[in-house]
């Protein structure tokens, strides 16, 4: 009988998972390991590879084993990751020659900044991105550049990039397999979205030799086989996406004007504008939604860098709690007046203000503020940022969106979802399963090896939680998010 589960590997900026899903869906098990940080110097975040390589097969092997199932029995891998987020390493030995520069770090930002006044134009017109330290490029030339020795050996053929899809794919194929996806090359600021291509012209301006790059191909393909010793057989890759796409693949968002918004570490919207290239006015992103068949669907994008990482500070640096668990209760304790405003622009502000050098600040203090509305402020924040790529995708594609899918960690906690609709004024609905990225990686590899016939046939097994609908007074929307556009004005570095 032939296999008929799929192994989705997840692997995230915060934690790795892996997860097996059934024919249907379901989920038959799961594992994860928490990743460490590093923060060398101020707006610096890396990630050490080896970690993450590490962390990837033992999740692999755990799931496995929680499922009871054996290598044999997994008919695809499908691989979902933390996008922009940059490894070089020897092509000879599979080394990295330096920590991964995660998304998140702002150590190119100033060069960016400048590259942006003069070629940001022409560079969005093919890439459909703002030239930004977020993107792959200039974190690959910083590293180039700073590694004694790298630039010259890249443009000798001896060094290798790829975004963590692409490493892992490299380790788990035993160094057989240099390739990527369409969504995950997009996300390079190399990468041209119209053609479909590598560009010269990009590749010339950020400094980096096209040697290094990996081939492209559509999210469901033949990536390579897994070496049998490390998972107990060969195992065909069979679907790879950036975390983002793969969440909208997860939510079968196919049709134009269909937007999820995933909250992780970040917070990032997708509108789906079928095979049309909309550029922005709004300073979003255009991108792919996914490839198949040699045919892109585009998206709009809206990205914010802090959503759980919020919390995460609210736990870790401020201690105001012990878990993310705790956040509910509080914001359902807390005052409600929302005169208290949290704007985490930790590393920045992302969509649409793309303001690198704006800092976060807590506004609207007095003696009786506590902890409840700092912490309630916090989960504020992710919905506030959310209207903000809302009306700038509504503007953008001429037509608002009548309901938004979620999904992420965040999506759990009933209060956040109840606010959200309520300060968007829309609808918001939550699947069955949240963990969409994973889903819509097995997807992708189950379309690709036949254990999921078709998209249509992915549309019938999602499945809705919970609908949220909006119990908000339009003037009391109005004067919150006022308050919010305030805030904002105070930390930008521009104002």
């Amino acid at each position: 009988m032939a296999a008929k589960a799929v192994l989705a590997i997840d692997q995230g900026t915060t934690s790795t998972r892996a997860m097996i899903f059934d024919a249907r869906g379901g989920v038959l098990a799961r594992a994860q390991a928490e990743l460490r940080q590093h923060f060398p110097a101020e707006g610096w975040v890396e990630h050490d590879p080896e970690d993450i390589w590490r962390d990837t097969l033992q999740v692999c092997r755990d799931a496995l084993a929680k499922a009871v199932l054996e290598a044999k029995e997994i008919a695809a891998i499908g691989i979902t990751n933390q996008r922009e987020t940059t490894v070089v390493w020897e092509r000879a030995t599979g080394k990295p020659i330096h920590r991964a520069i995660v998304w998140q770090d702002r150590r190119t930002a100033e060069a960016c900044r400048k590259l942006e006044a003069v070629h940001g134009m022409a560079v969005a017109a093919k890439t459909g991105l703002v030239i930004d330290a977020y993107f792959s490029a200039s974190k690959i030339a910083w590293i180039l550049d700073q590694v004694p020795g790298a630039r010259a050996r890249a443009e000798a053929g001896e060094l290798a990039f790829g975004t963590i899809d692409c490493f892992l794919l490299w380790r788990l194929t035993g160094g057989k397999s240099h390739r990527t996806d369409a969504t995950n090359a997009a996300r390079t600021l190399l990468y041209d979205i119209r053609a479909q291509a590598w560009d010269d012209g990009l590749l010339k301006l950020f400094g980096v030799p096209k040697a290094v790059l990996p081939e492209v191909l559509d999210n469901a393909a033949d990536f390579g086989t897994t070496d049998p010793a490390l998972l107990g057989a060969a195992i065909p890759v069979a679907g790879m996406a950036g975390d983002q796409q793969a969440a909208t693949v997860g939510q079968v968002c196919f049709e134009a004007g269909q937007i999820k918004s995933t909250y992780g570490t970040g917070c990032f919207a997708l509108l789906n504008t079928g095979a049309t290239f909309v550029p922005s006015k709004n300073r979003l992103l255009t991108t792919i939604a996914y490839r198949l068949g040699g045919r892109a669907t585009y998206a709009l994008e809206g990205s914010i860098f802090a959503a759980g990482s919020t919390i995460q500070w609210l736990r870790d640096g401020l201690k105001l709690i012990k878990s993310a668990g705790e956040t509910e209760a509080l914001a359902r304790g807390g005052a409600g007046t929302g005169s208290v405003y949290l704007v985490p622009a930790f590393t920045g502000l992302g969509a649409p203000y793309w303001d690198p050098f704006a800092r976060g600040a807590i506004m609207g203090l007095t003696r009786d503020t506590g902890i409840a509305d700092i912490v309630r402020a916090g989960l504020e924040a992710v919905c506030y940022q959310t209207g903000d790529l809302m009306g700038a995708m509504t503007d953008d594609f001429g037509k608002a969106p009548t309901t938004l899918r979620v999904d992420g960690g965040m999506t759990v906690n009933d209060w956040v979802m109840q606010r959200l609709a309520d300060l968007l004024g829309v609808p918001v609905e939550r699947p069955v399963v949240t963990e969409t990225t994973a889903l819509g990686a097995a997807f992708l590899a189950g379309l690709q090896v036949g254990v999921f016939p078709s998209l249509d046939a992915l549309t019938k097994i999602w499945a809705r939680d919970r609908r949220f609908e909006p119990d908000m007074a339009v003037e009391e929307r109005t004067r919150l998010r006022q308050g919010w556009i305030d805030a904002v004005r105070r930390v930008r570095s521009e104002s």
